[in-house]
């Protein structure tokens, strides 16, 4: 499986999961965002691909949404902020 990101903008970029379905999806984040999850220790395709591959060891990547924003993800997933930020730690 291979995640790819394309950069839309600052705050919009293309993910693109290649799996035995490839699919693609619009993410958005702010700079701010960014900040509070990450305190700037990667980028922001770091952060979206670690996303990616947090949200990929818990579905599948046809069930991904197409289009979110990336703090979404803790509405499903509870642990997503506290593992991004476990993450950056040990980064």
């Amino acid at each position: 499986m291979a995640i790819s990101i394309k950069i839309l903008s600052n705050s919009e970029y293309e993910v693109t999961v290649n799996s035995n379905t490839t699919t693609t999806h619009i993410v958005t984040f702010s700079d701010e965002v960014h900040k509070n999850l990450t305190n700037e220790q990667v980028t922001k395709e770091e952060l979206l691909e670690f996303s990616f591959k947090f949200l990929l060891d818990r579905e599948p990547n046809t069930s991904i949404l197409s289009s979110f924003e990336l703090t979404i993800i803790s509405k499903y997933f509870s642990d997503f902020e506290m593992s991004v930020k476990k993450w950056c730690s040990n980064t």
